[in-house]
């Protein structure tokens, strides 16, 4: 492995620490998307049933000890739940804003590598055959295969390394994406249905005098 590192030029270096980097992006993702997913179905019966009592400090209490974002955001509507409709409805969104960027934090960055990377295995490609073709101008344009073997070989061995290191790139950013797009989907769901909620309990109280 070493040895085409070697042999692929400088650039190789750069396209062994773009995998590394994607590699380390996408795991430490995986496992903190995998903690922040939660069974939404599950929490929002329960909390349905705990308000639906107006025990709204129970309420909170199963929100904070449930991880990820969906819970939080269901912790900052009952936390106001005296609030009226449209305040609560600035504090759905106003949480999940707060979430999103958590969930998608390095992402960006990952796609830079996806994008990024193949254009480093062309530029690689490019300077081999640079190096190819000084060769045979250096030899008067009788060059034989061997003394352009050395370029030729840096040009592909770049051009390889990086689509081996874009093509997964760009599959892990879809799938991350994909992720973050449910986990977001499950905050709107959760903030639709507390609203709903909140709103059945205030239909049952009669009106103020």
């Amino acid at each position: 492995m070493l040895d085409f590192v070697q042999k692929g030029g400088p650039l190789m270096w750069l396209i062994v620490l773009c995998s590394v980097t994607a590699a380390g992006i996408f795991f430490e993702r995986l496992i903190y998307l995998h903690k922040a997913s939660i069974s939404v179905g599950d929490l929002l019966r329960g909390l349905a049933t705990i308000l639906r009592k107006e025990n709204y400090a129970e309420a909170l209490q199963e929100c904070a000890s449930t991880p990820g974002p969906v819970a939080r955001v269901a912790h900052a509507l009952i936390l106001r739940h005296g609030a009226p409709r449209s305040e609560l409805r600035e504090v759905a969104q106003e949480a999940g804003q707060l979430e999103v960027p958590k969930l998608e934090r390095n992402l960006a960055l990952l796609a830079t590598i996806a994008y990024a990377t193949p254009l480093l295995g062309l530029l690689g490609t490019l300077l081999g055959l640079l190096t190819a073709f000084q060769e045979i101008a250096a030899q008067s344009g009788y060059a034989t295969a061997t003394d352009i073997a050395n370029g030729v070989y840096e040009s592909l061995l770049t051009a390889s390394a990086s689509l081996g290191v874009a093509i997964p790139a760009f599959v892990a950013l879809s799938y991350l994406s994909a992720r973050v797009n449910n986990l977001v989907h499950d905050m709107e769901r959760a903030g639709i249905e507390i609203l709903a909620i909140l709103d059945e309990i205030r239909g049952r109280k009669p009106p103020a005098p």
